[in-house]
């Protein structure tokens, strides 16, 4: 080859490979992969780990790159420095689930101000006006529907108890409202008797448990409304010796609160769908980092899980997962 053709040949190529990437010819879709950061409630937790396999599944569709870090605890102290770490990085998109509504905002807000987009997943925070989007579960529509489970498991009527998390976390308050909100609408064959919080301690919604089934003897139910509360309940119960006399139900449906509907510990199970919320966490975020308009509120649905369809197919769809197929 002589050194004019050589260089014609050069050329060609060098056009080629130009057009290529110009033109996205050969290339995959978002080559470059968008960057995005999923920042859990909290690690080892069936629902978000359920969350970031839906995300994870999304990411690799849109060739994007998740990182997914999260607190051992669900607790805004933890989580905070997390956060502050991911922002100085600078990725394209945050993916986060709040630990608390008032000590997150002004953090996101200024990971926001930075150009970094921000996708509220699960929780939220008081003013989630600088998010692109905000992907939850009904949680209100939740604790109206673990009433009528106890209509149904305790259709004698009652006194019921409610046992949250902590005041400040959106997603609990919202089914904990929602409960007491569908008990005061009940005609008054139930009697809603108070709402206590457990600080994500078994041992203490334990002891909850004990006290308020030795002053309220007409007990019938409890409705717990995270994982910790229910395990909680259940011991007290059976601690009282009333197992058998007094239902919980229970929220969300990972590996050990199955286990406990099986056992017969927990009689209902309220399951979000935390797949669905981190594929569309991951759709909307993309959509911001691209410049598209993006939907600002995305509410989810959930299923009911009882003893009767834990087994069936729709009930096995609805349990979370403890790693990603």
């Amino acid at each position: 080859m002589n050194a004019k053709i050589k260089k014609s040949a050069i050329t060609a190529l060098s056009v080629g490979l130009v057009a290529g990437l110009t033109l996205g010819v050969a290339q995959p879709a978002n080559a470059a992969g968008e960057d995005i950061v999923f920042i859990q409630g909290v690690k080892g937790d069936g629902f978000y780990i359920t969350m970031d396999c839906g995300i994870q599944a999304a990411a690799k569709k849109a060739g994007a790159k998740v990182t997914t870090v999260g607190p051992a605890k669900f607790d805004a102290t933890l989580q905070k420095p997390i956060l502050d770490s991911i922002v100085a990085k600078g990725p394209d998109a945050i993916l986060i689930a709040p630990n608390d509504v008032n000590a997150m905002q002004k953090p996101l807000e200024n990971a926001a101000k930075k150009g970094i987009k921000i996708v509220l997943v699960d929780t939220t925070v008081k003013n989630p006006k600088f998010a692109a989007s905000a992907i939850s579960s009904n949680n209100f529509a939740g604790g109206q529907e673990a009433f009528k489970a106890v209509q149904k498991l305790v259709p004698g009527g009652g006194d019921v108890l409610g046992i949250g998390v902590k005041p400040g976390i959106s997603t609990t308050d919202a089914r904990d409202a929602g409960f007491k909100s569908a008990v005061g609408k009940s005609g008054g064959k139930y009697t809603f008797i108070g709402q206590e919080y457990s600080d994500n301690e078994p041992a203490k919604a334990a002891q909850i448990t004990t006290a308020a089934i030795a002053a309220n003897p007409n007990l019938k139910a409890i409705f717990a409304s995270n994982l910790f509360s229910a395990q909680g309940a259940a011991t007290g119960i059976k601690q009282a010796g009333k197992e058998g006399q007094i239902v919980v139900i229970g929220f969300d449906a990972g590996p050990d609160q199955v286990k406990a509907l099986k056992a017969g510990t927990v009689q209902a199970l309220i399951a979000q769908q935390p797949s669905t919320i981190g594929t569309k966490g991951v759709e909307q975020a993309i959509k911001a980092i691209k410049g598209q308009k993006t939907k600002k509120k995305i509410t989810t649905g959930f299923t009911i899980l009882t003893k009767a369809n834990v087994n069936t197919a729709a009930g096995k769809k609805a349990q979370y997962l403890s790693k990603c197929a």
